[in-house]
C-alpha cells in the first residue's frame, strides 16, 4: 500500500507573497527562510519570550496531549509538537489567525499532525476531552469574563498542567492576604500588593479587546481560586500550574457552554 500523499510545499518564490497575503502577523515565525513579521514591535516574538520559560516545560512530551487556547498563528502548538506531543489542538476565534496557523503548519510539515479549530474558550466543554497540557497565553486580558474562562478550563479540559500568561500592570508586589477581614477594615485594598484587576473601559495600546490588566498579586490569586496550583514562575508574567481541587466547593463554571446549551455537537 502506498503511503498517503503529502501536500506539496509552497515554492520558495511563492512563500513571501503568500505570507504577505496572510498578513498582518502577530507571531513572527520563520517559514522556509522567510520571516512572517520582520518589523514586529516586540522583535523576534514569541520566540524571544518562549526562550525565557521553555525550560520550565517538559522537554519530552511523548504521548502527551496539548490544547492551545488562543493559538494565534500556532507558534506554541508547533513547539509542543517538536517536543513529541502526540495530539496538539489549537483553538482560536479569529479565522485570520487560523488561516495563518494552517499555512504555517503546511510549510513546516505539520499539516497532518497539528489540528486547528475555530472555537472560543467559552465552548471548550464541547470538545469532550481533557489534555495533559493546556496553553492559555495572552488571552485572559482580552476577555470580559476572565474568571469564567479559568473555571471552564479547570472544569472541562485541564487534566494536569496549565501554561498561563497575562499582561500585568501595577505593582509586582504580592502581599500575604488573610483569609478574612472585618467589614470596616479597608486599608488592605489600597496596598500595592493586594490583588487588583484593573478594568479598561475604552482602549489600551489602541486595542478595544484589552479589557483587564491584573497586578501580579491578582494573577496568582485568580489562578489559585480557579483550582490551579502554581508550580513554577519562570518569567514575570508566565506561570506553570497544576490542576488541583478548587479551594471552595461553591466556585465553578456557572455557564457551561453556548453550544452545549443549544444541543450542538463539536
Amino acid at each position: 500500500m502506498n503511503p498517503p500523499l503529502r501536500a506539496a510545499r509552497p515554492a520558495p518564490d511563492d512563500l513571501e507573497a503568500r505570507i504577505e497575503a496572510l498578513g498582518p502577523w502577530f507571531h513572527n515565525m520563520e517559514l522556509g527562510g522567510v520571516r512572517t513579521a520582520p518589523g514586529h514591535f516586540l522583535g523576534d516574538y514569541p520566540a524571544v519570550k518562549f526562550a525565557g520559560f521553555a525550560d520550565a516545560l517538559p522537554a519530552d512530551m511523548t504521548d502527551k496531549s496539548v490544547l492551545d487556547i488562543g493559538c494565534n498563528a500556532g507558534f506554541y502548538s508547533f513547539e509542543m509538537k517538536r517536543r513529541g506531543a502526540s495530539r496538539v489542538l489549537g483553538l482560536d476565534h479569529d479565522e485570520h489567525y487560523l488561516a495563518q496557523a494552517r499555512f504555517a503548519a503546511e510549510v513546516l510539515g505539520f499539516e497532518r499532525e497539528v489540528e486547528f479549530r475555530r472555537l472560543d474558550v467559552w465552548d471548550v466543554a464541547t470538545l469532550g476531552e481533557r489534555f495533559d497540557l493546556v496553553i492559555f497565553m495572552g488571552v485572559l486580558y482580552h476577555l470580559r469574563h476572565p474568571l469564567l474562562a479559568l473555571d471552564l478550563i479547570h472544569e472541562h479540559v485541564a487534566d494536569d498542567l496549565l501554561l498561563f500568561q497575562s499582561m500585568q500592570r501595577g505593582s509586582n508586589a504580592v502581599d500575604e492576604v488573610r483569609p478574612d477581614y472585618d467589614f470596616f477594615e479597608t486599608a488592605h485594598f489600597d496596598a500595592p500588593g493586594y490583588p487588583k484587576l484593573h478594568f479598561i473601559e475604552h482602549r489600551y495600546a489602541g486595542d478595544p479587546t484589552n479589557w483587564w490588566a491584573p497586578n501580579a498579586a491578582a494573577t496568582q490569586a485568580m489562578l489559585r481560586s480557579a483550582g490551579f496550583e502554581i508550580s513554577a514562575h519562570p518569567e514575570e508574567e508566565v506561570f506553570l500550574c497544576r490542576r488541583v481541587e478548587k479551594p471552595y466547593e461553591w466556585t465553578g463554571a456557572v455557564y457551561p457552554s453556548r453550544a452545549a446549551a443549544e444541543g450542538e455537537r463539536p
